[in-house]
């Protein structure tokens, strides 16, 4: 019946077009779907950012006054919440009340490291932003991008969770994330 209209409507040479476009729309859509399952990753996995297991990479950083620090500075005492931070980030405004839950909770028993990336800020934004909003963890600025290249952040607000064998147990991406399940997993 759907032949017949069509050959009807738009004429036998027309409607032949019509059908091959949809075939291929199918056969398309099909190939976009299976494609991640046939690249031996799961549909829709997060494949960036660094793999919980792995051991906390060392990065090259700055403090918001320009003096070098490394990360392994923070690493391997205790347990370590780093977040990749932007003061353009509007999810990392969403997660602050749940870090700043956590700063309260656990205090000195974890470190906490905020990560400025070098993306449409400088040093000095960052640290005029920092004063006029302060918040309770060690600031530091992803000059050179080597924190960036070392975890692979996907975005913004992301979280990654060290213990204090330099571990990564944790990583999370948005506003939404379990910071106090994530420190738990941290101190076993």
């Amino acid at each position: 019946m759907c032949q017949t209209n069509l050959n009807g409507l738009l004429g036998t040479r027309a409607a032949k077009v019509v059908r091959r476009i949809s075939i291929f729309s199918v056969l398309a859509s099909a190939v976009i779907v299976a494609s991640p399952l046939l690249d031996g990753g799961a549909l829709f996995a997060q494949e960036e950012g660094i793999a919980v297991g792995s051991v906390a990479p060392n990065a090259a950083l700055q403090l918001l006054d320009g003096r070098p620090v490394e990360l392994n500075q923070f690493l391997g005492k205790k347990p370590v919440v780093m977040e990749f931070w932007a003061t353009w980030c509007p999810v990392c405004k969403g997660l602050q009340p749940r870090i700043d839950a956590a700063i309260k909770k656990y205090g000195t028993q974890v470190t906490f490291i905020t990560i400025a990336v070098s993306v449409n800020q400088t040093p000095a934004r960052v640290a005029a932003w920092h004063k006029a909003n302060p918040i309770a963890t060690e600031m530091v600025y992803d000059a050179n991008g080597k924190a960036t290249g070392a975890y692979d952040p996907p975005a913004t607000s992301y979280l990654v969770v060290v213990n204090k064998a330099g571990k990564v147990v944790y990583t999370g991406l948005g506003a939404d994330q379990d910071v106090d399940g994530a420190i738990k997993k941290a101190m076993m």
